[in-house]
């Protein structure tokens, strides 16, 4: 391909991932209108936000494995079928509310149906953010073959900038509906789509190097389709249990395991989750392991785990951040997503000057680096007030910058023969991570800690303004009931408030636990490295 070939189909992958952080954005923003008009807990709201991220891990996975096959073009317009239904889907939400005059049941039930059509819309969106990020990865780094992680980097530069863009328009139209600002996803979705219309999009790395399909599952082998496994069926799990489809109804499944008759295979067998789930997981990644013959690398295996805490420190806390850092930024006068778009901005910046950086210090030392400047800064950011919040915002925009075009890159030049595989497989289990752990977590804690904190110093206010127990991936919780907080009078409702911002503060703590745990292993990695002459780029051949 010629020069203006790639800089027209780079631009229009740049473009691209600027759609897909045009729907975090604006989800980020809204959340707190969806909170009111659907009754959302926190954490229905963290479960909002990981549908959003964690299906990104299907497309992106079975793209990976059929990519080669069947062209990128075909998936970019899968992409952007994804990205105007997921428009149409999430702005039709509202209308499974109940009118005027309708019961306590009928509200309930509209807001149940209206969160599911938010939760569909948001689960389509992540599907196409999924199939552009299993293009746009595999295509830089073969055009950009001997520079991966430099231009990885500006490529992912794409996506501080949409959420810097798009977030500015979300805040500039102020109290404007928000199914307003979901259509703003259609600005970028239509201008990569007449990007990317004739652009020739290159053969692979692998293919050209000759490497067979099953030498690239050899590089995941039984120990990489162990970790994506676990994740898909864990939070497929949890949406099924939310749906009351399956672990619910025990009768039922104790019908349909005598109805079997099979010897040995007991009803607590079935009717167990954990056994279920992993023996699901077990089968699944065995036959894979089989099949290829191969454990897989055990390096790849380790970078795997660690992008479940590297995402969780970055889009986990993206996902919240404007709602956790809302108290402390109204005692300026200012809403909490301008920290959001002021961290964003500091990224975009950055990773467009990553080359120097990474020739100076390794993309391994720039990890470890990276790790240590976010923990302080989620630290801190647990404890500002005033303008210093701006102060530590800056250190955590600095901190999570080069995160995860970095493993993108680790990934793409120490294991090239896994091709678009390995390489596509490491971000979806990022956004699995922070899709099944991340978002709901940082939704749970505030939950948790909120029905504590009411339990010990408000018994009054306890019995008052709470809900029934619910079910998540981290168990039972019981969250503020928002309509029956609506009903109390305005001291009732600050003690809760009070308590609430103290509940945000609880969860960037534990947050900034993840990249100390990141720190860690980017240092023994580093000492790995060095005892072996250094970190260098692994050759395809």
């Amino acid at each position: 391909m010629n020069e203006t070939g790639n800089k027209r189909l780079f631009w229009g992958c740049f473009i691209a991932l600027i759609a897909t952080a045009f729907g975090f954005i604006v989800r980020a923003m809204i959340m707190d209108d969806w909170q009111k008009q659907f009754g959302l807990s926190e954490t229905q709201k963290g479960q909002l936000f990981g549908v959003g991220l964690w299906p990104f891990a299907i497309s992106i996975v079975l793209f990976s494995l059929i990519i080669d096959r069947i062209g990128y073009g075909v998936a970019m317009v899968f992409a952007f079928i994804c990205h105007t239904a997921s428009m149409v889907i999430t702005m039709c939400a509202p209308m499974m509310l109940a009118g005027e005059g309708a019961t306590q049941e009928q509200v309930a039930a509209g807001q149940k149906s209206g969160y599911w059509m938010l939760y569909l819309g948001n689960f389509i969106v992540a599907l196409g953010n999924g199939t552009v990020e299993a293009v746009i990865n595999p295509v830089v780094a073969t055009i950009f073959a001997r520079q991966k992680t430099k231009w990885l980097n500006i490529l992912h530069a794409g996506w501080p900038g949409g959420l810097v863009v798009g977030g500015i328009i979300a805040l500039s139209m102020g109290a404007t509906p928000w199914t307003y600002k979901v259509g703003l996803l259609a600005i970028p979705v239509v201008l990569y789509a007449v990007m990317l219309i004739g652009c020739k999009f290159p053969v692979s790395e692998r293919v050209a190097a000759g490497v067979s399909y099953r030498d690239m599952l050899k590089e995941v082998g039984f120990l990489g389709a162990f970790v994506v496994v676990a994740l898909i069926v864990a939070e497929v799990t949890n949406v099924l249990t939310q749906l009351e489809f399956i672990f619910k109804n025990r009768e039922y499944w104790e019908t349909v395991v005598y109805s079997m008759n099979i010897p040995g295979l007991g009803v607590k067998t079935i009717t167990n989750e954990s056994s279920v789930y992993w023996g699901i997981v077990g089968a699944i990644s065995l036959a894979f392991g089989l099949y290829t013959m191969s454990l897989g690398r055990i390096m790849f295996f380790l970078l795997l785990c660690i992008m479940v805490p590297l995402a969780t420190t970055e889009l986990g806390t993206d996902s919240w951040i404007s709602d956790l850092m809302t108290p402390a930024m109204e005692k300026m006068g200012l809403k909490g997503g301008y920290v959001l778009v002021y961290t964003s901005l500091i990224m975009m910046v950055l990773r467009f000057f990553a080359g120097p950086i990474v020739h100076a210090i390794s993309p391994v030392g720039l990890l470890a680096v990276s790790s240590a400047i976010a923990a302080v800064g989620l630290f801190g950011l647990s404890y500002a007030s005033g303008y210093a919040v701006l102060a530590v915002a800056t250190l955590y925009g600095f901190g999570k910058t080069f995160f995860w075009p970095t493993m993108l890159g680790v990934v793409a030049e120490r294991f090239p023969k896994g091709g678009a595989l390995t390489l596509n497989i490491t971000g979806g289990v990022g956004m699995l991570g922070v899709g099944v752990v991340g978002a709901a977590l940082l939704g749970n804690i505030q939950d948790k800690e909120i029905d504590k904190k009411l339990k010990t110093d408000h018994v009054a206010v306890h019995s008052q303004v709470m809900d029934d127990t619910k079910n998540s991936v981290f168990g039972q919780y019981q969250p503020v009931n928002k309509d029956k907080l609506e009903k109390q009078d305005k001291s009732v409702q600050e003690i809760v408030k009070n308590v609430g911002n103290e509940a945000k503060k609880t969860a960037l703590k534990t947050v900034a636990i993840f990249p100390i745990i990141m720190l860690v292993f980017y240092l023994l990695l580093f000492a790995y490295f060095k005892s072996t002459g250094g970190y260098k780029q692994a050759d395809i051949h």
